[in-house]
């Protein structure tokens, strides 16, 4: 048994069932929500019964491909048909992202010798970027991790048909994607070979420019691409919004940390430079800090750019009699990592915290139960994701009662026999206060009746006359 090659794999394994237990004890635990974990639901099922994406919680007839392009999550469809539920969704977002250890940790291996590279995996695993997008319901992103991790290798390893043979489905993914293909595509022409490069550059430009503005629009359902406003000039100084406020320039440190900065020796930082430069041009605070799903593809970006590093950095190195050169940085990125996650998710789950049950969870589901398989459901955006595998859900309080007066205006609103609330919400997507006079004029006129309640939540049913 070859155990280079036996390692790499080895890692994954570890990780794909800790990922899995991180996902779906937040979801046992009612800790998951509509958006975003039951928007992709709603997708999968749709496309697992060979029809189009169309997802209530976002809006009547709402077409997903109209609001990212992520033709991928078809993919997933074969899975759901066999084992329906959001669970489908996770475990496979905790293999998906579990495998991206594989390349990183053979290019270890390769760099470190194997216990450095198998010290390095287990850093890479425990990254904070992953541990926070297995932890945050289900996003299409869950792809493009390994998909990165290979092409940014291969790049590693002057491999340049192969990197661009595994960057350009990332297209698939995700619009945004097309911008790590051309950086990839880039790189490519700067490392000499010019019309691989240019050729990667070009598909990526006219890919995303045919996607945001011609596919995007054309199924949605304002004919536009939403999102297009959030990189807008604002006529001020492009490098202050790139560098201010100083929240970005700590994200960048944090993401470098378990590098120990040597991923700042290699070229291939610029691929992560470019994803980190159109995030920190974006007006929306939630894109500069570290956390929740943003950061994922970032860290096999990142990770490779340090094990490349520190293959230019080793030749200047004494050596370190039996333990090589390898394994001191490699347990070095190991202990920043660890500093920095020693209180994630995935420390919560070794210390037992999954074995802990909820007894609310349970009481809230028996709740639910009252719900019919296949009703029109209109849900708290927590209690949504609980929903979306056996009914049509949307979100409260965007919602058309049969045969009666919609809720807050804004969205498209799908017509729902059924409610069910949080008894204390919260702010999301419309003012606590807003909710209650929505809901109580449901009550007081609106034909629906309360069915069941407990455990802080409450179900009502259409019930006229």
């Amino acid at each position: 048994m070859d155990f280079r090659r036996v390692l790499p794999w080895s890692v994954a394994a570890l990780f794909a069932p800790l990922y899995a237990a991180v996902s779906l004890t937040r979801h046992a635990r009612l800790e998951s929500a509509g958006f975003d974990l039951g928007i992709f639901e709603e997708a999968v099922r749709a496309y697992s019964r060979l029809e189009a994406p169309v997802v209530a919680l976002k809006g009547t007839g709402f077409n997903l491909l109209g609001d990212h392009f992520s033709p991928v999550l078809a993919v997933l469809a074969p899975f759901y048909r066999l084992w329906p539920g959001a669970g489908t969704l996770l475990v496979a977002q905790a293999v998906l992202v579990a495998l991206s250890a594989v390349p990183v940790t053979a290019y270890a291996v390769r760099v470190l010798g194997p216990a450095g590279g198998a010290v390095a995996g287990v850093a890479y695993g425990l990254s904070a970027g992953l541990q926070s997008a297995v932890a945050f319901d289900f996003h299409e992103v869950a792809f493009a991790v390994p998909l990165a991790a290979c092409a940014v290798v291969a790049l590693a390893r002057e491999r340049y048909g192969p990197a661009v043979a595994w960057a350009l489905p990332l297209l698939l993914v995700k619009e945004d994607q097309a911008l790590l293909v051309a950086a990839v595509g880039g790189y490519v022409w700067w490392r000499g070979r010019r019309r691989l490069g240019a050729v990667t550059v070009l598909a990526a430009v006219a890919a995303g420019l045919l996607v945001t503005l011609v596919v995007i629009p054309a199924l949605n359902p304002g004919g536009e691409y939403t999102y297009a406003h959030m990189g807008e000039f604002d006529g001020g100084n492009p490098l202050a919004r790139l560098l201010f406020p100083a929240v970005k320039a700590l994200t960048v440190l944090l993401l470098l940390a378990p590098t120990l900065l040597l991923a700042l020796r290699s070229p291939l930082v610029l691929l992560a430079g470019v994803l980190l430069a159109a995030r920190f041009w974006v007006d929306n605070p939630a894109f500069w800090r570290t956390g929740q799903h943003y950061d994922a593809v970032l860290v096999p970006l990142l990770f490779t750019a340090g094990l490349h590093g520190v293959g230019l950095l080793l030749p200047r190195l004494p050596r370190l009699g039996r333990l090589g050169r390898g394994l001191p940085v490699a347990a070095g990125m190991l202990a920043a990592t660890v500093a920095l996650t020693a209180a994630g998710p995935v420390a919560g789950v070794l210390s037992g915290d999954a074995r802990r049950g909820d007894g609310r969870a349970a009481q809230v589901r028996r709740v639910l139960a009252v719900v019919p398989d296949g009703a029109r459901v209109a849900a708290a955006n927590r209690l949504a994701p609980q929903l979306t595998g056996r009914c049509t859900v949307s979100l409260f309080p965007y919602l058309t009662p049969p045969g009666g007066a919609g809720g807050p205006g804004g969205w498209g609103r799908p017509v729902a026999e059924w409610v069910a609330v949080l008894e204390e919400p919260d702010a999301f997507p419309v003012p606590v206060a807003e909710q209650r006079r929505f809901l109580a004029g449901l009550v007081d006129g609106g034909g629906y009746r309360r069915v069941a309640d407990g455990a802080g939540v409450a179900v009502y049913h259409w019930q006229p006359g």
